[in-house]
């Protein structure tokens, strides 16, 4: 049944052991599988052997990762056995280390000469006749002592040391400030600089004396800095080429991938076994992955282990798929309870499009949903939303806030608000009444109908009969029949204490009540937010018509559109989204089960990102 969600199968797969990299990367690629160890054998794991050759990567990471090109994803025919893999791989790193170390030592040298060098020529770009004699301030000496300082934006110097000379520049980019006075006086100015985050910037000696020149020898130092800094880094990616750094760290990679995502699998000397679950229920997906890639495997689905949960499945059509966010926001619905995905998929975007009812704005929101759901996938909620709110634009006759444009199908919010709130409360009704049925449902995949049969049916004759009141007075029998059924059937369920459980069943039959009352209530903000919406759309209008000029008109509805799409479209999908979550969920759901999470691909960046903090926190 598409509603109800499905234990994930449990899979073995038995391997051998220098196929096991391209098993596992090729059981990650289809997404449809949690590892989980649970065997019988007894063989040594290989993880910890791993863990401890990777803390060395990782500490060669942080030396060294800022110079590494990226990694090169290895084709899964590439994997070998890992520990094999790990060992040639921090060779190849070793000898690239040793050979790369002095360049790199080399390369940080020369560009902290040129940062300082740059630094410099941004500080003599000002007029000559304000800077000081630069020669005379470097060569200081033996008394006196010279200085320049970088100096921060927000950073103020309140008072100098006395008898130091000072004088300050400010450039486009930076401030600075030029001193020269006593030695002891120089390091108090120190110690006050560097409190303000002030950088001393060291002045060469052979700086002329003239600040065109000095300007002129600066920016040749600059060039040259630059010509050997280029010449470094060619020497580098040679290096780099010569012991294939990147296919070496694609590898390495792969294995942080293994660490992180792949548990304890037992071995042989000759074999894995490899354990846990997959969502595709018939494993006929993955048994046709695994031999696509000829990997010789043997793939058999058996009972779980009795002392594991199984997670669960969800079973939906692609249109539903994304609203199962909804129930993700309270946990996950167990294999008993119901998956409200499909029912939410229409209720929702009903929800939605009734409180915000508007032909123009919806198109806005359903092309804004179309080109922002891949970068964030939540967003694809307001493709829905946005149909639905151009259907009730039809219905009420609003395009961008006017209603004068097209009549309404039906009618005018603000012209007939009764029947608007009315429609709001009979839908309220039918939400409430599914949650009661799904509750039902529920019970019965429980084992418990004789539970829901006996007593918990009362509920819903209650239910029905408050509502068939309102037409005839004669569903006040039923109501009352609804409630002794609940609260005597609760109590002979439970014979041995048959008084304290018929107290018991009063007071949460009166609970319930309530809530299914406040619960059915509670729609009726569905037609007060379309009363709401009418009325914003109504006074931009209003003021757009106040202009006698076209611009203004213009200018005013482009602003009152924008403002009812962010601001009421943002309302509009809280007060949706809460009343799925605590006038419908309420209900039924008890997400009692445990989520599905898939081994995650070695060749998705966010894997490998993921891969490397982990293996830096190893390591560290």
């Amino acid at each position: 049944m598409g509603i109800r969600p499905a234990a994930a199968s449990w899979f073995e797969i038995l391997t051998p052991r220098e196929q096991l990299t391209r098993a596992l990367r090729c059981l990650a690629k289809t997404g449809a599988v949690e590892l989980q160890c649970h065997s019988q054998t007894t063989s040594p794991a290989m993880l910890p052997d791993l863990s401890r050759g990777l803390e060395e990567f990782g500490e060669l990471s942080r030396r060294y990762g800022d110079w590494w090109p990226k990694p090169v994803t290895q084709p899964v025919e590439a994997a070998a056995e890992p520990a094999a893999q790990l060992a040639d791989a921090l060779a190849a790193l070793r000898a690239w280390a040793e050979e790369a170390g002095p360049v790199i030592a080399e390369l940080q040298g020369t560009r902290r000469m040129l940062g300082d060098l740059e630094t410099l020529a941004d500080a003599f770009s000002l007029e000559e006749e304000r800077l000081p004699n630069l020669h005379q301030l470097a060569a200081a000496g033996p008394y006196l002592e010279g200085r320049l300082y970088v100096v921060p934006p927000e950073a103020a110097l309140q008072q100098a040391p006395p008898s130091v000379l000072l004088q300050r520049i400010e450039t486009e980019h930076r401030r600075y400030l030029f001193a020269v006075g006593q030695r002891a006086q120089i390091a108090a100015l120190d110690e006050q600089m560097n409190a303000l985050r002030a950088r001393p910037l060291p002045l060469p000696e052979w700086l002329p004396p003239e600040p065109g020149k000095a300007r002129e020898a600066v920016h040749a130092r600059v060039a040259a800095g630059r010509k050997a800094d280029e010449t470094l880094v060619l020497r580098l990616q040679t290096v780099h080429n010569k012991h294939n750094l990147a296919e070496t760290l694609g590898r390495l990679h792969l294995l942080e991938w293994y660490v992180s995502h792949v548990p304890e699998l037992p071995t042989t000397e000759h074999f894995a076994w490899i354990t846990g679950w997959t969502s595709d229920l018939q494993a006929e997906n993955l048994e046709a992955k695994l031999n696509e890639k000829d990997l010789h495997c043997l793939l058999r689905l058996g009972e779980p282990p009795p002392d594991v949960d199984p997670p669960v499945v969800l079973r939906n059509p692609g249109w539903a798929r994304q609203f199962e966010l909804f129930a993700g926001l309270l946990g996950m619905p167990g294999q008993q309870d119901v998956d409200p995905s499909r029912l939410v998929a229409l209720m929702a975007p009903l929800m939605f499009g009734y409180m915000f009812g508007d032909v123009g704005q919806g198109a806005v929101l359903l092309i804004a949903g179309l080109l922002l759901r891949k970068k964030l996938p939540a967003l694809g909620l307001l493709v829905p939303g946005g149909i639905s709110a151009i259907v009730f634009g039809f219905v009420f006759g609003s395009v961008f806030a006017n209603e004068n444009l097209i009549a309404p199908l039906w009618l005018h919010p603000i012209d007939q608000p009764i029947p608007v709130l009315a429609a709001s409360l009979i839908f309220g009704v039918f939400v409430v009444s599914s949650g009661l049925f799904l509750d039902a449902l529920q019970f019965h995949w429980r084992g418990e109908a004789l539970k829901f049969w006996g007593a918990r049916l009362g509920l819903s004759l209650t239910y029905v009969g408050l509502l068939a009141s309102f037409f005839n007075s004669a569903g006040l029998w039923l109501a009352l029949l609804g409630t002794a059924w609940f609260i005597v059937g609760a109590g002979l369920t439970e014979r041995e204490r048959i008084g304290a459980a018929i107290g018991d069943a009063a007071v949460e039959f009166a609970e319930l009540v309530l809530q299914v009352a406040v619960n059915t209530i509670s729609f009726v903000r569905v037609g007060a937010f379309a009363l709401a919406h009418a009325g914003l759309s109504a006074a931009v209008i209003g003021m757009a018509e106040g202009f006698d000029a076209m611009a203004g008109k213009l200018a005013v509805l482009v602003f009152g559109n924008a403002l009812i799409i962010g601001l009421e479209g943002l309302v509009v999908g809280i007060q949706t989204t809460r009343l799925v979550l605590f006038e419908f969920f309420i209900r039924f759901l008890r997400s009692s089960g445990r989520r599905f999470r898939p081994l995650p691909s070695p060749d998705e960046p966010a894997g490998a990102e993921e891969a490397t903090k982990e293996h830096q926190r190893r390591a560290s």
